[in-house]
């Protein structure tokens, strides 16, 4: 099991920047895929983006280019950098482990992206 906690949202204006981070409960070292998913009101939650065990990523069509995922072993935590931002970026960040068959979710963190 696992508990991860997110940080670093807020409000930014259009073509802003920021940086979300995971801090995860025990060692992510041996957990297959750490990621970012985001829900806005009224719709699903969408796959962002992923960083497998190895280091390789996956990221949705809409972000990239202007996200970036990335594992800090040493440290627990899983990083997503957020660039050129869009209010269509607008959501709750949520971070999710896969643990074998099992996922497991932060509480989320707010996005606003807006004038």
């Amino acid at each position: 099991q696992v508990q991860l906690v997110e940080s670093g949202g807020g409000l930014v204006q259009p073509g802003g920047s920021l940086r979300l981070s995971c801090a995860a409960s025990r060692t992510i070292f041996n957990i297959g895929a750490m990621g970012w998913y985001r829900q806005a009101p009224g719709k699903q939650r969408d796959f962002v983006a992923a960083v497998i065990i190895g280091g390789s990523t996956n990221y949705a069509d809409s972000v990239l280019g202007r996200f970036t995922i990335s594992r800090d072993s040493a440290n627990n935590t899983v990083y997503l950098q957020m660039n050129n931002l869009k209010p269509e970026d607008t959501a709750v960040y949520y971070c999710n482990a896969a643990v074998g068959p099992r996922h497991f979710w932060g509480q989320g963190t707010q996005v606003t992206v807006s004038s």
